[in-house]
């Protein structure tokens, strides 16, 4: 629908008019770079759609389309869920919006049906901003920003949040693009995720406990057909490459490429999901590969910090970065 134009102040290639309905995920952003492309979309700084050499790499969704699922969602300020939609900060109960009936839960964080704004573009990068004000459960303002760069090497995504209110929180972030390796259903795909470390989870989707993965069917890390599996599952313990970062890889047994995620040290858990609980046009079409900067129910481990949450204090900033790449 539109493209940003000039660094610190994008515009549209075209304007529609004031009565023409707006897409549901509002403003549409188009980067690119050789053979790379990737929309990006105002509500939730999403990610839309991805193709790497002319090939797609997310499972994304049409402009026409609400996003189911989390769909290329940025998870802002914690990712997946809370349970109760409560918990304690310096020892006073916090009660967040319940944004899961069926479970009672807070969920994926309080901005991805908010819409983002655009303040920095050009053809190959985008920034998108939104402020998060205080509200029941959540005691100051974040300014978060979302920056998409496309270059020789894939896809960079940095999440940059800062503290501009005037009391601390607690802070987490993720993401959730649905990938695709090429193959029809995730099925047919080789998994590889260089984790120690599975979460077992009750029926509401929180934490009971984590395993080692010896011995299980969470045990992937070698590359391992995912079949039948149903995955809707927290991972820790990450091996990191010399480089620092981790990586989970798809690969299409029939061409032997890989779809690669890879994300920095600011990201110690991730979330593989199958898609079995969508509709039938989505259900285990895409896999959503999460990074995660802690786990599920994080706010309310009996040692939050040791779980990866972050306290920003006033004027303290986060920073996180993961990307996606071709083999």
């Amino acid at each position: 629908m539109s493209s940003g134009t000039q660094d610190g102040n994008a515009s549209p290639t075209s304007n529609p008019t004031a009565d023409a309905p707006l897409p549901p995920t509002g403003e549409q952003v188009r980067i690119s770079h050789a053979g790379h492309e990737a929309w990006t979309v105002a509500v939730a700084a999403g990610l839309r759609s991805l193709s790497l050499d002319g090939r797609p790499v997310v499972n994304g969704f049409a402009e026409s389309e609400r996003p189911s699922g989390g769909r290329g969602q940025t998870l802002v300020p914690w990712p997946n869920r809370i349970a109760g939609a409560r918990y304690a900060l310096d020892g006073a109960e916090q009660q967040l919006a319940v944004s899961e009936p069926s479970t009672g839960n807070a969920i994926h964080g309080l901005l991805r049906w908010v819409a983002w704004h655009v303040v920095a573009a050009d053809t190959e990068q985008v920034t998108w901003e939104c402020t998060l004000p205080p509200q029941p459960g959540w005691p100051t303002s974040l300014r978060a920003r979302v920056s998409y760069a496309l270059d020789d090497g894939g896809l960079t995504v940095t999440v940059r949040v800062r503290n501009v209110g005037d009391a601390d929180c607690l802070y987490g972030t993720g993401s959730h693009p649905y990938l695709t390796a090429g193959t029809e259903l995730v099925d047919d795909i080789l998994l590889t995720v260089p984790a120690g470390t599975w979460y077992d989870t009750d029926a509401l989707g929180i934490p009971t406990g984590a395993h080692s993965v010896d011995g299980t069917p969470y045990d992937l890390r070698e590359p391992t057909r995912i079949g039948e599996r149903v995955l809707d599952t927290a991972y820790g313990d990450l091996d990191r490459d010399a480089d620092g970062r981790w990586r989970i890889r798809l690969t299409d047994p029939g061409t032997d490429r890989d779809v690669v995620l890879w994300a920095d040290g600011a990201y110690n858990w991730a979330q593989v999901f199958s898609g079995d609980t969508l509709g039938p046009l989505q259900r285990r079409r895409g896999l959503a590969v999460e990074p995660m900067t802690c786990p599920p129910d994080a706010f309310n481990a009996p040692d939050p910090a040791a779980a990866g949450v972050v306290r920003l204090a006033p004027g303290d900033e986060h920073v996180a970065t993961w990307g996606l790449s071709l083999n």
